[in-house]
């Protein structure tokens, strides 16, 4: 999105409606036939607005683990128990999928929330069927599984029970410290080599990462986490994602290093990406809390990626590609070694799963 158009069709709604929210807009999704317009019923009368408060749905989903063939990612299988994510990172790349819902990838992806009030169930049925391939899963890849309304449904808790019966690994990213709560068995998959975690840290300047991610916790709260999960034995990564030229770059080496200080023993990466919405709603936010340094941060995006604001093929869209790219990767690796990081933490096993007894089952009174 040009200069040009983004002042042309930016309707940023009032600031005291949006409190701690990421977004500045909320405009039509890409299949809604209509655009979304705040209208007026002619009344020279001030009308007061109200602010976007927090809305959850209940959906009975039908299954519970997606699949992918993706050579970037290095697991074949997820489970995302939320769809939208109350964080309201700006730059999340999964604030798309909410077109698919009819809603807006801006504030509705922060407001407007989906629980999968029968994950667990679906996922306990999944891992019962016959031929079923054992491989981790991925746990947090689209939305954040430990976001705010994580401790009304405790639907990871139940997910996370229902793998440890199965002795089943799992893989946890995430940047909400509610996973502290089920520390108990995470610990205890952990010491059987069927557990892991990563602890997303994106700046360690609060105002930095308040502007960024509204409602997610503080960056040294984040680094408290790490070091209270690897004190209970959890392997922990620390994932510096994203990478925004000209306002966090500046932090590579200080964030790896912290977390590394905090007990994290491996480290990952990933650049900017501005897919299909994320785009027009960044430069949106870029240009209202920096609009000092706008251009300059979206032409080196641009330069990673090919003269666009993203490049979606496989094997570029992670990291970009380039003289910025390069000097990033350069200093990551080196931060990395510095501190004694490894790319990725030990395979998890797969050879304990094992199917418990159905709950009601005669033959499990014989456990």
């Amino acid at each position: 999105m040009s200069d040009d158009v983004f002042s042309q069709t930016t309707l940023k709604i009032d600031e005291t409606r949006r409190k701690a929210r990421g977004a500045l807009t909320n405009f039509s999704g890409r299949y809604e036939e209509s655009e979304r317009v705040e209208t007026h019923d002619d009344w020279d009368i001030e009308e007061d607005r109200m602010a976007f408060k927090t809305h959850v749905e209940e959906e009975h989903a039908k299954s519970i683990i997606t699949r992918n063939s993706s050579p970037d990612l290095p697991f074949d299988r997820s489970i995302n128990p939320y769809r939208g994510c109350e964080h309201g990172c700006i730059y999340c790349f999964a604030r798309p999928t909410h077109a698919y819902l009819g809603y807006s990838p801006g504030l509705d992806f922060e407001t407007k929330l989906i629980a999968k009030v029968n994950a667990a169930e679906l996922l306990d049925k999944e891992l019962r069927r016959r031929g079923y391939p054992v491989a981790p899963i991925a746990i947090g890849t689209n939305t954040d599984p430990y976001q705010p309304i994580e401790k009304q449904y405790q639907l990871m808790r139940h997910i996370l029970e229902v793998l440890r019966a199965f002795q089943h690994p799992v893989t946890v990213v995430t940047k909400g410290t509610l996973i502290e709560r089920d520390v108990d068995i995470l610990a205890d998959m952990a010491t059987n080599g069927l557990a892991q975690v990563g602890v997303s840290v994106t700046s360690l300047d609060p105002r930095i990462s308040r502007l960024m991610e509204p409602r997610a916790p503080v960056p040294n709260r984040r680094l408290a986490l790490i070091e209270r999960l690897t004190r209970a034995g959890i392997p922990v990564r620390v994932m510096m994602a994203p990478v925004v030229p000209g306002i966090n770059d500046h932090e590579i080496e200080r964030i790896l290093g912290s977390g590394a200080q905090a007990g994290a023993t491996a480290a990952s990466w990933i650049s900017l990406r501005l897919p299909l919405e994320v785009s027009e709603l960044f430069q949106e936010w870029l240009n209202a809390h920096f609009p000092d340094r706008a251009k300059k941060v979206m032409s080196q995006v641009r330069d990673m990626h090919g003269g666009k604001d993203y490049d979606p093929e496989w094997g570029k869209r992670m990291r970009g590609e380039g003289h910025f790219a390069e000097i990033m990767s350069h200093r990551a690796a080196l931060a990395m070694r510095r501190n004694g990081l490894s790319k990725s933490l030990p395979a998890l096993r797969t050879d304990l799963f094992t199917v418990p007894f159905e709950q009601g089952n005669q033959l499990s009174l014989f456990e």
